[in-house]
């Protein structure tokens, strides 16, 4: 909600000239437009959380502006590569790969193969380890 609007001097409240300046706040204003708004990209694009959901209800596409701050989330990056993208996020890979939950997710669901990078990160957690090789290792190389 922009409470801006309601008011009959919305200039005068604390914040209004940093309102297009804090990436939730600009979110927020770009929702309640219709289509994307460019003046309002520089600061949503800062936050992964906002970029990856600007692009997901905004854009509706990639938001290739963003992708360099949006690799830096780890949620966020995985998000985006499996919404988003529909496909591999390269640049997020070296993240991804070390957590073995993502990275897991990233093999079964984005690569759909081996994640061969990040094998030696998953390894490090026996579930997902045992994950791996039982939905993904097993079915990709013939066994371990």
């Amino acid at each position: 909600m922009n409470l801006y609007k309601l008011h009959n001097n919305p200039e005068t409240l604390y914040g209004y000239e940093q309102r297009y300046k804090v990436p939730e706040f600009a979110y927020d204003i770009a929702v309640n437009r219709d289509g994307r708004s460019p003046e309002l990209e520089p600061a949503i694009m800062q936050n992964p959380r906002w970029a990856y959901r600007y692009a997901a209800v905004i854009i509706g596409d990639r938001f290739i502006e963003a992708e360099p701050y949006i690799a830096k989330d780890i949620k966020y990056a995985y998000q985006y590569a499996l919404n988003i993208i529909e496909g591999q996020f390269p640049e997020a890979e070296p993240l991804i790969m070390k957590d073995p939950n993502y990275a897991y997710q990233y093999a079964r669901n984005i690569i759909k193969g081996r994640f061969i990078e990040a094998e030696p990160y998953i390894m490090k957690d026996p579930f997902w380890w045992d994950s791996y090789v039982t939905n993904i290792k097993g079915k990709y190389n013939n066994g371990i």
